[in-house]
């Protein structure tokens, strides 16, 4: 395997993961791995609850934390009766973000249905990798991110940061977030929610409120996640603890850290804003004229960018060509389906 060859070759003594494919690769090979290295993972059997969202989904209704209503389709024809028993607008959402083979996987997505249509559809695509998917209901409150360093039943930092903007605009990648005060309501639920299934390490608990304010769980990331560097920046450096805690090292608990500072992904935020023209009049897409005056306006808000640092430029520069690409390959598609319509 390609990765015990860079091991062996670099010697290095801890294996961190920032993905849901490399998780599962790692999760087949566990064994043979720690061989060589020490892996920056909880136990395999608070994993195996974590990356399933309805064995976390359980867990969290069993607690007591508020989950979204739900049923578990395997097939099509389940559609209609979840229409009857959630209604739409829904999401429909995978209960394991990566499936596939060792040799060839891929990460799905959740996907906003607002007609029967669309909902057969989007199940008919997620479900023909064998899996099942929850079909959800739909909230449009907004979307809180809370992050742990957890081991040996204690929390070592927490954090939170609220996802102000999303790619795509119902939820995805966060572009642009902003650091928060660990609320009191989904910080006591998440915290009790690691410990009842010991997931040591870092994880990232999402939760989003609905019109009346009130928190439902929507997953847990058990890996470092692309929002990372806002923490950092706030003063959790959640990379170093893993590092310390996988390697045995001793570990000093983090009690604070800067609130309201944000971050932006620029080339994130422009695809976002100009999705909401191509989705515009759907459930929680932000209006276009809206949408394009926030993008605007946040350039005069304070702030820093994703891979943007005066003291390394290198990071920038093969993600202005990595966006730039997809934007073109984006343009081409499209310019494809109108042709032939």
């Amino acid at each position: 395997m390609y990765l015990e060859h860079v091991l062996d070759t670099t010697g290095a003594r801890v294996l961190i993961t920032s993905s849901d494919g490399t998780i599962a690769l790692i999760r087949q090979h566990r064994e043979q791995l720690e061989q060589r290295v020490h892996i920056a993972l909880a136990k395999e059997a608070a994993l195996s609850i974590a990356v399933n969202k309805e064995h976390t989904l359980e867990i969290a209704k069993q607690l007591g934390v508020g989950i979204p209503r739900a049923v578990t389709i395997r097939a099509v024809s389940e559609v209609e009766a979840a229409l009857r028993e959630i209604g739409l607008p829904a999401v429909v959402k995978p209960v394991e973000s990566w499936v596939g083979s060792e040799q060839q996987g891929t990460r799905v997505i959740s996907q906003l249905v607002t007609t029967p249509e669309e909902a057969r559809w989007a199940v008919e695509t997620l479900t023909c990798f064998g899996r099942t998917v929850l079909f959800q209901q739909f909230l449009s409150g907004q979307r809180e991110s809370l992050s742990f360093f957890y081991a040996d039943g204690k929390i070592y930092a927490s954090y939170a940061f609220l996802g102000k903007r999303t790619n795509p605009p119902l939820g995805g990648v966060y572009v642009l977030r902003q650091s928060i005060v660990v609320p009191t309501d989904t910080g006591k639920q998440a915290e009790r929610l690691l410990r009842e299934i010991e997931l040591e390490g870092y994880s990232q608990v999402e939760f989003r409120r609905d019109s009346a304010g009130h928190p439902y769980l929507m997953e847990i990331n058990p890996r470092l996640n692309l929002g990372i560097e806002v923490a950092v920046r706030a003063g959790v450096d959640f990379p170093y603890l893993l590092y310390r805690w996988a390697n045995g090292d001793r570990i000093d608990p983090i009690k604070s850290y800067r609130i309201g500072g944000q971050m932006r992904s620029l080339g994130g935020d422009i695809a976002t804003t100009l999705a909401t023209v191509r989705q515009r009049g759907r459930p929680g897409v932000t209006p276009p004229t809206r949408a394009f005056l926030d993008f605007f306006l946040s350039f005069f808000v304070p702030m820093r960018y994703d891979f943007l640092d005066w003291k390394d430029p290198l990071p920038v520069w093969p993600a202005t060509i990595g966006f730039v690409r997809e934007m073109v390959q984006r343009i081409k598609k499209e310019l494809s389906k109108r042709k032939f319509q």
